[in-house]
C-alpha cells in the first residue's frame, strides 16, 4: 500500500534558480514537486493539494516565509503540514529560533548540505506515507464495519422474513387442513349415513325428495372443495406469472345481474337483502370468468360480514372506466386491517377471524391489476365496507 501512495512536496523561493536547484536535489520518482515563486502562489497550491512537506525560503519580497507559516498554521487544511525553513542569512540573525516559533520542524542554512536535505525529505515523505496508509486502513476498517453492520441488518431482516414465511406456511397449512376437512367431513358423514340405511334396508331414507336433498348437500360440499382448490391453484399461477387472462367483449351489468340471481339462495340463508343499481349496459373487453370470480368474492364477503343488513350493488361507467361497487352495512374493517386484507392468507375483518383461506381479496386484486384496473376499500368499524372495482373500458 505504501508504494502506491504519492507524496507531494512544496518548495517556495522567490528566485527561480534556487527552486530549480532545490527541486533537482529532492526530486524522486515516487514524489511530485510543486514550485512557488511567492507566498501568494504557495497559498494557492496549498489549498489545492495535500503536501507531505513544505520547504520555505525565509526572505521573500511581500509576505516572507515566517508570515506564510503563520497563515498555514491558522488554516485547518494546512495546519499539520511539516515546514522546513531555508535561509541564506548568517546564524547570528537568530532566524532559526523565530522559525521554530512559527511552527517549523527544522531550519536549514545555505549553502545546503545535500545529504542532510535528502535525509530530512526522506524522513518526512516516509512519515506522510505511513500516516496516509494508516488513515486509509482506518477508513477501510470503518467501511468494512459499516458493510458488516448493513449485512447484519440485512441478515436479520431476511431471518425475520423467513421466520414470518415459516409461520405463514404453518398457519396456511393449518387453515387448509381445517377448511378442507369441513366439506370432507360432511361428505363422509353423508356417506356413512347412507351406508347405514342401506345396511338396514331402509328404503324410506331414499325417497325422491330425500335424494334431491342429499344431492344438493353433496353438490355444496363438492363446490366448496373445488373453490378452495382453485384458490390455491390461482395463488400458484400468480406467483409464477401464469395467471391467464382471456378477454372477450361482454356486458358487465348483465354479468353482475346473473351473479346476483345465482346468489339468491346464499342471500336468503344470510338473511340479507340486495339493492342493485345499473343505469345502462357497461360493455368492455375483459376475462368474463375472472371478473365473475372477483365480483363473487366481494359478494361472498358482503354476505359473510354484512350483519344481515342491506347490501348495495352498483354498476356504472365514468370517464372511460367501468365501476362495480359492493357496499355492506356490517362490522366494517379497521384502518390497520385495510392495509392487510389484500395480502395472502389474511382473514381478519374488524376484530373477527373468519373461515376461509384468506386468498379471495388477494386473488381479486391480482386479477383486476392484470386487467389494468384497481380495487379499493373504504370502511370504518361498525359502519360497513365499500369495495370499488375499477376496470378500463378500452
Amino acid at each position: 500500500m505504501l508504494s502506491t501512495i504519492q507524496a507531494k512536496l512544496l518548495i517556495v523561493d522567490d528566485l527561480p534558480e534556487n527552486l530549480l536547484a532545490l527541486e533537482a536535489l529532492i526530486k524522486r520518482e515516487d514524489c511530485a514537486v510543486y514550485k512557488a515563486l511567492s507566498a501568494d502562489e504557495a497559498l494557492s497550491l496549498l489549498l489545492q493539494h495535500e503536501f507531505a512537506l513544505a520547504i520555505l525560503d525565509v526572505q521573500m519580497p511581500g509576505m516572507n516565509g515566517f508570515e506564510l507559516a503563520e497563515l498555514m498554521r491558522g488554516t485547518e487544511k494546512t495546519k499539520n503540514i511539516p515546514i522546513v525553513f531555508v535561509s541564506a542569512a548568517g546564524r547570528e540573525m537568530n532566524y532559526a529560533f523565530k522559525g521554530y516559533e512559527s511552527g517549523a520542524v527544522d531550519f536549514l542554512h545555505k549553502p545546503l548540505d545535500l545529504h542532510a536535505v535528502k535525509s530530512k525529505v526522506n524522513v518526512f515523505v516516509d512519515l506522510f506515507r505511513q500516516r496516509k496508509a494508516m488513515k486509509l486502513q482506518v477508513e477501510a476498517l470503518e467501511q468494512s464495519r459499516r458493510e458488516q453492520e448493513a449485512l447484519l441488518k440485512q441478515l436479520q431482516t431476511t431471518q425475520g422474513e423467513l421466520e414470518q414465511a415459516v409461520r405463514m406456511r404453518d398457519d396456511f397449512m393449518s387453515i387448509v387442513a381445517h377448511e378442507l376437512r369441513t366439506p370432507l367431513n360432511g361428505l363422509i358423514l353423508e356417506t356413512q349415513l347412507r351406508k347405514m340405511h342401506l345396511a338396514r334396508d331402509n328404503a324410506h331414507a331414499f325417497t325422491l325428495d330425500k335424494m334431491h336433498a342429499m344431492v344438493d348437500r353433496d353438490e355444496r360440499q363438492i363446490k366448496s372443495l373445488i373453490r378452495l382448490i382453485e384458490d390455491m391453484l390461482d395463488v400458484s399461477r400468480i406467483r409464477t406469472g401464469k395467471l391467464s387472462i382471456r378477454p372477450n367483449r361482454f356486458d358487465l351489468t348483465q354479468l353482475v345481474a346473473n351473479l346476483l340471481h345465482n346468489f339468491a339462495p346464499q342471500v336468503e340463508a344470510a338473511e340479507c337483502s340486495i339493492s342493485f343499481v345499473a343505469e345502462h349496459p357497461v360493455e368492455g373487453h375483459w376475462d368474463e370468468f375472472r371478473i365473475e370470480q372477483v365480483i363473487s368474492n366481494l359478494l361472498t364477503n358482503a354476505l359473510r360480514y354484512g350483519g344481515r343488513g342491506l347490501i348495495d350493488v352498483r354498476v356504472y361507467s365514468q370517464e372511460g372506466q367501468a365501476w362495480v361497487e359492493v357496499r355492506d352495512r356490517g362490522i366494517g374493517i379497521s384502518e390497520e386491517n385495510q392495509q392487510r386484507i389484500f395480502q395472502q392468507f389474511e382473514r381478519v375483518s374488524a376484530k373477527t377471524v373468519v373461515a376461509g383461506l384468506g386468498l379471495g381479496l388477494f386473488i381479486s386484486e391480482q386479477i383486476v391489476a392484470a386487467h389494468g384496473g384497481s380495487i379499493s376499500v373504504q370502511s370504518r368499524i361498525n359502519e360497513g365496507a365499500l369495495f370499488r372495482v375499477c376496470l378500463p373500458l378500452e
